[in-house]
């Protein structure tokens, strides 16, 4: 069913109204949603053009809220904006890109899991555990994006969340700056990678409850040296 556009002749809940807002807001989510998934699943090819009224028309919503998807799309990492040139989407990381990705998380998140040993509140650490919980009662990678997105978006919490326990503003917005899982998971998801990656949280988790940061920055930095293993073997036979 086209998603009801709310800037269309017509439409309920005018500017000014108190509805207005929530419905603009939801169909601004939903249409984020929908390019993020074109995006994600290639059906949008890494370095093609995105046309706004052609996506608009596809949709069946006024040029507003693509626009306004394609700005945090932008923020994503996931389209560029060009000066003249409108949006394209980005290119795929190549096997040196995953590579110097992974050396950024490697400098970062182990740093942070230890930190967040030390510094994380009960509340944070609540909020730690009921991610990982989360993330356990979804499917992991594999399918098209819409078959394993919120496993993918509980991944990104999980680590932004430890990145957060560490009470260090500059390393927390570094590691969410990264966009670390929509890189990876647009490569094209790994089949079966879902267990060891839950596997290696529970060891991330069990060492920040503990207070052990050593530990914490072991288990982070074993995760993202296996993570990293998993996304290179998607190149072998290139």
């Amino acid at each position: 069913m086209p998603a009801h556009d709310p800037d269309a002749p017509g439409a309920e809940g005018g500017a000014g109204e108190p509805s207005a807002r929530p419905v603009r807001q939801v169909l601004s989510d939903s249409v984020y949603e929908d390019i993020k998934a074109m995006v994600m699943d290639h059906e949008i090819a890494p370095g093609a053009r995105v046309g706004i009224e052609a996506l608009a028309r596809a949709l069946s919503v006024s040029p507003t809220p693509v626009r306004e998807a394609l700005a945090r799309l932008e923020s994503d990492g996931l389209v560029v904006k060009r000066s003249l040139a409108g949006y394209r989407a980005t290119e795929l990381l190549t096997r040196r890109g995953v590579a110097e990705l992974f050396e950024m998380r490697l400098l970062l998140e182990p740093r942070a899991a230890a930190l967040a040993a030390h510094h994380a509140d009960e509340r944070q650490l609540d909020g730690i555990e009921a991610t990982l919980e989360a993330m356990q009662a979804h499917p992991g990678p594999g399918g098209p994006y819409a078959a394993y997105r919120d496993f993918a978006a509980l991944d990104q919490r999980f680590h932004d969340a430890v990145a957060e326990a560490a009470h260090r503003p500059l390393l927390t917005d570094a590691v969410e700056r990264l966009h670390a899982h929509l890189h990876i998971f647009r490569l094209s998801a790994v089949q079966d990678a879902g267990a060891p990656t839950l596997d290696e949280h529970e060891r991330v988790v069990r060492a920040i409850l503990r207070r052990r940061p050593e530990r914490a920055a072991e288990a982070m930095a074993e995760h993202l040296t296996r993570s990293l293993e998993r996304q290179l073997s998607r190149f072998e036979g290139r």
